[in-house]
């Protein structure tokens, strides 16, 4: 059964992050004038600082501000927000975040999913949304057996959603997410009305006749798996030896996620503009509390090399221009079966509910219209 839940963070927490920050040692520069070696030692060095010094360890206090349980799901400890919308036709909808985000990344898109009246939206529009920690992430157990891949975290999700009385609903995510929801939707035919990715992996470059906007998601997707893929070959293949730097060290956490932020957001040369410093520290912080580094690298480990199943639900795919994976209406339709909804967006990278949170309330709108 579901007990209320409620982020707590002490006082002698931060302290010992404050100290250990302040202890860092910082190697020497980079020998470069860009980030192509990582983050700069400048950059890891201020936001570091920002961290110790500035920032406000108000991020428990935010999703706090929401309603939020644990219950027990196939044996493990499933942290969720679940809010409930004042509209009694409001249709169930499950969130799945990715890495390295949480459920503070849905924080700015619950309200106006929830009570889309209220955001001058209409009412027919409105969700109960349910937005889990994923295993191993936040505040979710970390498994302690193998077997937690995309396929058991979307029958769990299956479960949670029954549980709470949903026996038809709709299913969301970017990153991670964007499997689990795609898998919930194999998993619980008879359950899942649609499923809406804002990342849609599937094969690129297999048309003899690219269009210019195909041949140039494909020439980023290469440039990608050349200088940017590094951080998943590690999670995928040694979470466990990069757990033990990320876990001891809090500028090694906060650098191997900033990073992120600056190479998968709409930026034009200041990542801090597409998301805040507030928030990446917000979301650095989660990790670093919940020293889920180990745990939510895993995932990696269970699932990063499985084949992408196709997707048969009825499906929708808003794609955002500087995502990872950019695929086309007609790469998209080589693995969603019943693709209903395809948009390209005009702005906006990998983390749209951060960066877009308003354009993907409009795509979520506008796609669950169609099978609701």
């Amino acid at each position: 059964m579901a007990e209320p839940f409620v982020v707590r963070v002490t006082d002698a927490e931060i302290a010992d992050l404050r100290g250990r920050l302040r202890r860092t040692r910082w190697p020497e520069p980079e020998t470069v004038d860009d980030w192509s070696q990582g983050v700069p030692l400048t950059y890891a060095r201020e936001l570091c600082r920002s961290w110790a010094e500035d920032y406000d360890f108000g991020f428990a206090d935010r999703v706090n501000a929401f309603p939020q349980y644990r219950d027990s799901v196939d044996g493990l400890g499933i942290h969720f927000l679940h809010v409930r919308s004042p509209e009694p036709d409001a249709f169930p909808l499950v969130l799945t975040h990715g890495w390295p985000g949480s459920v503070l990344e849905f924080l700015h898109v619950l309200g106006p999913l929830t009570d889309p009246r209220a955001y001058g939206g209409d009412p027919a529009d409105a969700f109960h949304v349910v937005a889990p920690s994923l295993p191993g992430y936040g505040w979710s157990d970390k498994p302690t057996t193998t077997g937690w891949g995309v396929p058991r975290i979307a029958r769990a999700w299956d479960t949670l959603m029954v549980s709470l009385g949903y026996d038809r609903y709709g299913a969301q995510g970017g990153d991670w997410g964007s499997e689990v929801t795609a898998t919930l939707g194999e998993v619980a035919p008879e359950r899942v009305a649609g499923v809406h990715l804002n990342m849609g992996r599937v094969p690129l470059g297999t048309f003899d006749d690219p269009t210019p906007t195909e041949q140039a998601a494909l020439d980023a997707a290469s440039e990608h798996a050349r200088t940017g893929r590094g951080y998943s070959g590690i999670q995928m293949t040694r979470p466990q030896t990069l757990g033990y730097g990320l876990t001891d060290s809090p500028a090694g956490q906060a650098a191997w996620i900033a990073e992120k932020y600056r190479a998968w957001t709409d930026h034009d040369g200041d990542h801090e503009t597409a998301v805040s410093r507030q928030t990446i520290l917000d979301e650095i912080s989660v990790y670093w509390f919940t020293a889920s580094a180990t745990s939510s690298a895993r995932l990696y480990w269970e699932s990063f090399a499985a084949s992408r199943v196709p997707v048969t639900a009825p499906s929708g795919l808003s794609v955002y221009p500087r995502d990872i994976v950019r695929p086309s209406r007609r790469e998209a339709e080589q693995r969603f079966t019943d693709l209903r909804w395809y948009a390209e967006m005009p702005h906006g990278g990998h983390f749209a509910a951060l960066e877009q949170p308003t354009s993907l309330v409009e795509q979520i709108r506008g796609f669950f219209r169609l099978v609701r």
